[in-house]
């Protein structure tokens, strides 16, 4: 009943932060004069507000369904599964406990968005966490459940799930199963569970809080953490430079914080892993994605061969175009020089995403629009929201709803059109229910990418003019570098962490060097690490939330990187095998959803498809750097 990971264009240093670059106070009102009316989310479809009848109403429900499914169901499974109508009552059981799920769920969404958007509100804050920890309370009446299923004998389970009506739900069943072999006890599952609040739950919100009260100090002015990062986008060099050291130094000043909290969610993770007994640091990441870990070492050890004609290679003509021998840490995802950067209203944005996705299929540009429609989105920048972007599925009972911090920069589009790729996904994959509708992060990011592939050679193609040609590949490229290279390097920096946290707490010195001893090696001899950028890991969420999370934009990068090639070159019956994948949600493993489209992620070969499209586009970027 956690908030589910959010993508962010902010986190996870993809790409800078995309606040605009007036002063903070002036923000809201440049924003609103250059970017046109900006869309807030509509949060009455889940709830009219934090103290409605209907929300306290439902927490009051949730809580005795849980209560009352326990005392119907708990030690009784054995019995209904060798009964006379053993598949319908089944059925029917978990159809029960789905529900329950879904309510528990709408409750945790609508908590969760309300508190994206002002972290720093002290009464959300509450809110949030007062709903947190009385649905885990609530909760702990379910956990006998899935333990109970799993106890169910193997032969007994395969008969019956190959019948009717239980049938429907033998995807999960078969999904849960695999989590069979690192159960605990009910008692100690429950205390697991209880003490998550206080634990892993309580460690998240402090790095969250924390992270939104910091304040950086520019030119006089002491600003939050979004409008900071943005100016590491401004055309000025100098601008840059501030920004990131005023960065570093307020990182360096709560290093002992981040320190603490990274050694503490450390240590919990290693000790449940050894209870359950996963023997890799990243085992129960990969059993949450329902990836091998063998594929993911192929992902990881073909990223890093491609190191030198990727990263390597781009930052070097980079470092060329800016007159230098190597760019500081803070050029990395400087705007080319020279190049006007167009600021795109609201409305255009829109229409750019839109246009794209209705060439692709009408259908999938007719779920977007419904985001813009219906109030699905929250677009401006405020002080306390929740930086970055991310699109939250809640239940399939709702809808989708995505948060940006939309601030009229290219980047901002392509975020724009990665999120509605989230939420088309979400949307279509809803009817599958509560339990299978969520998909693994192995094809989470499916959609999205696409998404912003669709809209990227859609802007690309209708642009003539070689230097803006230039600079949207360039864009691109870094955008696609971040993705796979700077990801991949971050999972190497957790699995460094979390090997040596095994050996001993931590100090924030190793820390740091464990940090710098990933960035040369994917950055390459092209990018110069200034004094203070050791101290950039300590900002970075998914470290926090979802530890070895950062691997999946790679997978799903690549893999979107090989199904657009299989689009491009035979478009035929592609968007039926396309719209199949997105509608099976988690009810199929991702192999098998692969297959239609003759892929395989789990030949080594497989990456190399993905990886070579970023090759081409640094080739395509070169000869159109020979025009300029």
């Amino acid at each position: 009943m956690t908030h589910p990971p959010l993508r962010s264009a902010l986190a996870a240093d993809l790409f800078p932060s995309q606040r605009v670059h007036a002063p903070a106070e002036a923000a809201a009102h440049q924003a609103g004069r250059d970017l046109g009316e900006l869309p807030e989310w509509n949060l009455a479809d889940l709830y009219p507000a934090m103290d409605s009848p209907a929300f306290t109403g439902d927490m009051e429900k949730a809580a005795q369904d849980c209560a009352a499914f326990q005392e119907k169901w708990r030690g009784k499974l054995d019995e209904i599964a060798r009964g006379e109508n053993a598949p319908q009552a089944l059925h029917d059981v978990i159809a029960e406990y789905e529900a329950i799920e879904d309510l528990l769920g709408r409750l945790m969404s609508y908590a969760g968005l309300v508190y994206s958007g002002d972290t720093t509100d002290s009464a959300r804050a509450k809110f949030y966490g007062d709903t947190q920890e009385r649905l885990t309370a609530a909760s702990s009446d379910l956990l006998f459940f899935t333990l109970e299923m799993n106890r169910l004998d193997d032969t007994l389970i395969d008969g019956l799930i190959q019948k009717a009506p239980l049938s429907h739900y033998r995807p999960w069943i078969e999904d849960l199963r695999r989590d069979k072999p690192y159960q605990l006890d009910d008692r100690i599952e429950q205390l697991f569970h209880e003490k998550s609040v206080t634990g892993r739950g309580a460690w998240n919100r402090l790095f969250d809080e924390t992270i939104s009260s910091l304040r950086f100090d520019i030119g006089g002015e002491s600003l939050p953490i979004e409008p900071t990062l943005n100016r590491m986008l401004d055309t000025d060099e100098a601008v840059r430079k501030e920004a990131a050291q005023a960065l570093s130094a307020t990182f360096r000043e709560n290093l002992r914080s981040f320190t603490l909290i990274t050694n503490t969610l450390a240590k919990d993770k290693e000790i449940s892993d050894r209870w359950r007994g996963f023997e890799d640091v990243a085992d129960s990441r990969h059993l949450a994605n329902r990836v091998e870990r063998e594929t993911v070492d192929a992902l990881v050890s073909a990223v890093r061969e491609a190191y030198p004609r990727l990263s390597h290679r781009y930052y070097a003509m980079k470092a060329k175009w800016f007159g230098k021998d190597k760019l500081d840490f803070w050029d990395r995802n400087a705007p080319l020089p020279k190049v006007p950067q167009p600021v795109i209203g609201w409305d255009d944005a829109r229409e750019m995403v839109l246009s794209a996705y209705g060439e692709f299929s009408p259908r999938m540009a007719e779920i977007a629009q419904r985001f813009f429609d219906e109030n699905w989105i929250d677009a401006p920048t405020r002080p306390g929201k929740a930086p970055g972007a991310f699109a939250h599925p809640t239940v399939p009972s709702a809808h989708p709803y995505v948060l940006l911090n939309y601030q009229g920069k290219p980047r901002d589009v392509m975020t724009l059109a990665h999120e509605l790729g989230h939420g088309v996904h979400q949307v279509m994959a809803a009817p599958n229910g509560a339990l299978m509708a969520p998909t693994p992060l192995t094809l989470a990011e499916t959609a999205s990418v696409f998404g912003e592939m669709l809209t990227f050679r859609r802007l690309l193609a209708r642009t003539t003019d070689p230097v803006q040609r230039k600079a949207m590949l360039a864009q691109k490229v870094e955008d696609m570098l971040n993705t796979v290279v700077r990801q991949i390097a971050f999972y190497s920096f957790e699995r460094k962490v979390h090997l040596e946290r095994r050996k001993g707490e931590l100090t924030s010195e190793q820390l740091c060097e464990l940090w710098m001893s990933v960035q040369a090696e994917s950055l390459g001899p092209a990018i110069r690490f200034s004094e203070g950028y050791e101290t950039w890991w300590t900002y970075i969420p998914h470290f926090i939330h979802s530890p070895f999370y950062v691997y999946a934009y790679a997978f799903g990068d690549c893999l979107v990187n090989s199904l657009y090639g299989v689009y491009e070159n035979s478009s035929d019956g592609f968007v039926e095998r396309y719209f199949a994948l997105l509608s099976a949600g988690g009810a199929k493993p991702y192999g098998e959803l692969l297959e239609p489209f003759g892929l395989d992620a789990r030949d080594p070969a497989f990456w190399q498809i993905g990886l070579g499209m970023i090759a081409r586009l640094i080739d395509e970027l070169e000869a159109v750097d020979a025009q300029v």
